[in-house]
Parts: structure tokens; sequence; C-alpha cells
């Protein structure tokens, strides 16, 4: 049986396409922009599971096309979690750690109250709420500081200013998880396999240990043996279209008491992930 993915070039979409019983769907073959057309695809593959690993993901530019990014992030989430829940199959949709306000110092827990501080959170917050409504076997699964060898990400950047700068400043007071991609693909694939109506809801899936941006940073430059100085600077040195969350950590207790799922330690991947990427694997 095939577990059918929305998305193909994303971070995890490109994880999860390396595994074997995928099919991963580009905009060519699934068109997020028609919600209905998503679902009717699911309704006429009869796959055994569906994630959904596709989003409008430009929080900077959701602030000017937040009805864009409502669609796809959650008119379309929504049409796949009616038809996979009238399949009665398994659904997983990715989420974020922007549906909350990001403010205080403990970590989100699932139940926790949401509050987006930006367009890009409340067009994932739509997303959640309406996958939910569907009923059905569903799990809706909130990461955060996503990062892999694929596409655009933070390591990536960092490892690009290291080899032309000498010093870097760095928000400091952004506290969060970074968690590798793969990690995820891994950890969709099993809630996937887990997945009952009795265990469906909200979880999160974060790595460990929480770090800032600067941290992680100084990782990545220690990873790569590249000495750069880095400054840590807080969020209002560095304004942004969109507001972030200062607090981003994640409890992922519940993820791991139902699917025995462990958070992934992000120092481990950093240097793997590091190691491919000057070999040019």
């Amino acid at each position: 049986m095939t577990i059918l993915v929305f998305g193909k070039t994303g971070q995890v979409a490109t994880e999860l396409g390396m595994r074997q019983g995928t099919q991963c769907l580009g905009r060519q073959e699934a068109d997020l922009t028609n919600p209905e057309a998503c679902a009717e695809l699911i309704l006429s593959e009869r796959p055994s599971a569906v994630i959904n690993a596709a989003a409008y993901t430009a929080v900077d530019k959701a602030e000017e096309e937040e009805a864009l990014a409502t669609v796809i992030n959650g008119d379309a989430p929504t049409a796949m979690a009616k038809a996979c829940a009238e399949l009665d199959i398994p659904f997983t949709h990715i989420s974020t750690d922007y549906v909350f306000a990001g403010t205080g110092v403990a970590p989100h827990r699932p139940d926790d109250p949401t509050a987006p501080p930006n367009a890009y959170g409340r067009s994932k917050l739509k997303g959640e709420q309406g996958v939910a409504l569907a009923g059905g076997r569903y799990a809706i699964l909130r990461t955060s500081w996503v990062f892999s060898s694929h596409g655009a990400n933070f390591l990536k950047t960092m490892m690009r200013l290291g080899a032309e700068r000498d010093a870097l400043n760095i928000v400091a007071d952004q506290i969060g998880g970074p968690t590798p991609a793969s990690a995820i693909a891994a950890a969709t694939v099993s809630i996937s396999d887990q997945l009952t109506r009795e265990n469906a809801g909200i979880y999160h899936f974060a790595g460990a240990p929480d770090t800032s941006w600067a941290g992680f940073a100084e990782a990545i430059f220690e990873a790569a043996n590249q000495s750069v100085q880095v400054t840590g600077i807080p969020t209002a040195d560095y304004p942004t279209p969109a507001a972030r969350p200062l607090n981003s950590r994640l409890d992922c207790t519940k993820t791991r008491e139902i699917f025995a799922i462990e958070q992934p330690d992000w120092r481990v991947s950093v240097a793997q992930i590091v190691a491919q990427l000057k070999a040019g694997t």
C-alpha cells in the first residue's frame, strides 16, 4: 500500500520521497490552491495513508498574501482531512509552533491556548481547526526550526555566511528546538502506522535540547570548522514584517508516550548534515 504525500521539494517531503512506499505529489500533480481537487485526488487514489508535508511557508510574504496562505495552509488540509475521514485512512498534517503567541518560557503543550502572532500562524491554525473538525484518524504534528541538507534553511545559510564573514549578529532571545527534516519524516510515517480514532489529536515534535538561533549558529560553525564570532542580539534589533515568537519551545511528552517517538538530538544531525554538505553528497 502507498502513503500519499502532498509535497515534493520541501525539506520534509524530500526526506519522505526517499522512503519506500511513498508517493510524493508536487504542484503539477496537486495544486493546493484548489483544495477540492486535492480531496478528489485522495478519493481516486485510495492510498493507505496521507501525509501533508506541503505548505505556504513564506512567513514574511504571508503578511501581504494572507488570503493565499489561508487557502494553502487552511482550506487545502481541511479538504484532505475530510477525504481521509471518508475513506477511514490515517491523515498526518505537519503544523508549526507559530500557532502560539510565543510568550513565557515554559514549553508549549499540545492543548495550550493558541494565539498566532502573524498571518502565517493564523493560516496554519485554520488548517489545524479544519483537520480536527473533519474527524477521522488524524494527527496534527507541530514542529519547529526545520533544517536539512535540502532547500533553503538556517543551517545552509549559516554555512554560506560562515565562509564569507568572520563575525555575525544572530538573534539570541528566540528559543526553540531545531528539528532535522529526516526525523520529522520518520515521525510522520511512524505516527501514520499507529494512528487510530482513539489517539487522534494534536502532537508536538522538535529537536532537543532547546537553544537560541545564536546557539544554533555557533553549533553549525563549530561542526563546519568555521571561525565566526557570533554576537547575540535581541529580536528588536532584527525587525521583520512578520512578528516571530520568542518562545518556540515544544513539550513533546505526549508524542513519546503515545507513539514511542523520542526527540532527536539536533546536534548529532548538524554534524552529519554539515559533513554531507562539505563532502558534496
